[in-house]
């Protein structure tokens, strides 16, 4: 039997999001008869992932943001070839703009990057993708998390077709038991957060950044307050934009209408105490967050971005609206509030379309046979070279 490849993770963020989540998932679920696996991260991210991370998951703290930082390139190909590691997966374009040439200085066999969401803040020269052409000579294989992300990378950035490889999002859906309906368990968590029982609960997990549209969410809440005073909202994540969506809720009138706790272990509970779930983002890759709520037989509202509208189907499993339109993100809401049968028909449609086609041990699988067979062709190559 041949000695497991060693595969190690490469990540710049230092807040905890969806990448990190499907980052976190590949790290626990490779089939550690075939892969040993590693992290690098900065030491913030790591902080927040240590305690769910397996004791057998060789870490190494390091926060890479350009190519002037020549001395923590010259650590990361330290590590790399310290490790021995043959396979470099890097999360993002920047990680593996940075990463990727590293990789290949250190003598890694192949290295993979899945980018998993559109750029679509991306302006001026920035958009026209030259950079990533060119760093794409450093890169053996793109993972894209959706068909969406897949025509993107083929169609906007012009990447090499063959390339690509679409491994769709998956999520560990044993996590996540159908509760059609709020248990009095639930009722009770509500409560202890400060809401009422028979409060309508919105619920968002999501990092607090522009791309994840959390200022629309808040303005379409603002306008269904009148039909639906006591409409409140559970929005759990960390980042940038704390402080500017205090100031809108206060401004909004919302107060004690919103809560911000940050990031929570309590992600699946709080699923189970909502009445319904939405996901106001500009741009996704595929949305872990819609495959668990969806999991969980929440009803859904999301925009019809990216990989999204492959879970969330309007009309069938949920219902989508344009990004950025508070008037549809509020008249969605209110429709589903006002039509506990539609909602709950959607949700358990839901339900049974995630568990068909977004499971986590469909895409580990596809992402280790990926990764073997970067090895194998790398490794033929180099036989073929010695042969001349």
């Amino acid at each position: 039997m041949s000695a497991p490849l060693t595969v190690c993770m490469f990540d710049n963020e230092r807040v905890r999001g969806g990448a990190e989540e499907h980052m976190l998932c590949l790290l626990k679920g490779l089939d550690r008869a075939r892969f040993r696996p590693m992290l690098v991260c900065p030491a913030e991210l790591l902080a927040q992932l240590v305690a769910e991370l397996p004791k057998d998951v060789t870490t190494f703290a390091l926060e890479l943001h350009s190519h002037r930082q020549v001395g923590l390139m010259h650590e990361l190909a330290g590590f790399l070839r310290r490790q021995k590691v043959q396979v470099l997966h890097s999360h993002g374009f920047r990680p593996s703009l940075l990463a990727s040439p590293v990789g290949r200085w250190a003598g890694v066999a192949a290295n993979v990057e899945t980018p998993h969401v559109r750029e679509y803040w991306r302006k001026g020269w920035k958009a026209d993708y030259r950079i990533d052409r060119f760093a794409g000579r450093f890169v053996d294989a793109y993972i894209a998390v959706s068909e969406a992300n897949g025509r993107y990378l083929r169609e906007e950035k012009q990447l090499p077709t063959l390339k690509i490889k679409v491994i769709r999002n998956g999520s560990d859906l044993s996590r996540f038991v159908p509760s059609p309906g709020v248990s009095a368990e639930a009722a009770s968590m509500r409560v202890a957060a400060g809401f009422g029982e028979q409060d309508k609960v919105l619920f968002l997990a999501a990092r607090l950044e522009p791309q994840k549209g959390h200022a629309v969410l808040l303005r379409a809440m603002a306008a269904l307050r009148e039909e639906f005073p006591t409409l409140r909202l559970m929005a759990l994540g960390e980042g940038t934009l704390r402080g500017e969506l205090e100031k809108l809720t206060a401004e909004l009138g919302l107060e004690g209408h919103v809560k911000l706790p940050g990031h929570s272990p309590d992600v699946e509970r709080w699923m189970a105490a909502a009445d319904l779930c939405v996901l106001p983002s500009f741009a996704e890759g595929l949305p872990l967050f819609a495959i668990e709520c969806l999991a969980m037989q929440r009803p859904m509202v999301a925009t019809a971005v990216d990989g999204t509208p492959e879970i969330v189907v309007d009309g069938r499993t949920g219902l989508t609206v344009p990004p950025g339109d508070v008037a549809a993100l509020a008249a969605a809401i209110g429709r589903l509030l006002r039509d506990p049968a539609l909602a709950a028909q959607l949700a358990a449609n839901g339900a049974e379309w995630v568990r068909k086609h977004f499971t986590l041990e469909r895409q580990i699988r596809e992402t280790e046979n990926l990764y073997e067979a970067l090895y194998r062709v790398r490794k033929q190559r180099g036989a073929a070279r010695e042969k001349v």
